[in-house]
């Protein structure tokens, strides 16, 4: 299904299900979004979970609020610079394809990093780089928090 750095679950994932080998490069700016949006929500799920000592409620709000375009959007540009020459082609691809739904309480604009943003976290974890995703998603969730203190700090 996958070559990459850890191809371990995808290939279990593969056999378990019997899926086809599939060339994660052939797979649309969309389609790498649609799983992108997914696994990030999955991570940013586990890590909320992980603090404990909260309801489930209180976890969905905090997930709530990171898992949006608005803060996919931050997250990016505050990365972007890190990016690979092959990452920023995925983005760019990602970020340039025409929505398939409009946006709902975003700006177009904001929807579109994200999306950009999505289908890079949907190329890293089909081609198994899940260290360099995991790399990526924890960096900008630290610039983030970083950015908002600073702004808290203004104020």
């Amino acid at each position: 299904m996958a070559q990459g750095v850890d191809e371990s679950f995808l290939a279990d994932l593969a056999n378990h299900f019997r899926l086809p080998d599939l060339d994660y490069r052939t797979y649309s700016s969309l389609d790498l979004a649609y799983i992108g949006d997914a696994v990030f929500e999955l991570i940013i799920r586990t890590t909320v979970m992980a603090k404990g000592g909260t309801s489930v409620n209180r976890m969905h709000k905090q997930t709530s609020a990171l898992v949006n375009a608005g803060t996919q959007s931050t997250i990016i540009r505050l990365i972007k610079d890190e990016l690979t020459v092959e990452e920023k082609a995925v983005y760019r691809r990602g970020r340039n394809t025409k929505p398939a739904s409009p946006a709902k309480n975003q700006t177009l604009s904001d929807y579109r990093r994200a999306t950009g943003f999505e289908a890079l976290m949907g190329y890293l974890y089909l081609k198994g780089d899940f260290c360099r995703m995991m790399y990526l998603i924890e960096r900008g969730l630290r610039l983030l928090e970083k950015e908002e203190a600073g702004k808290t700090d203004a104020i």
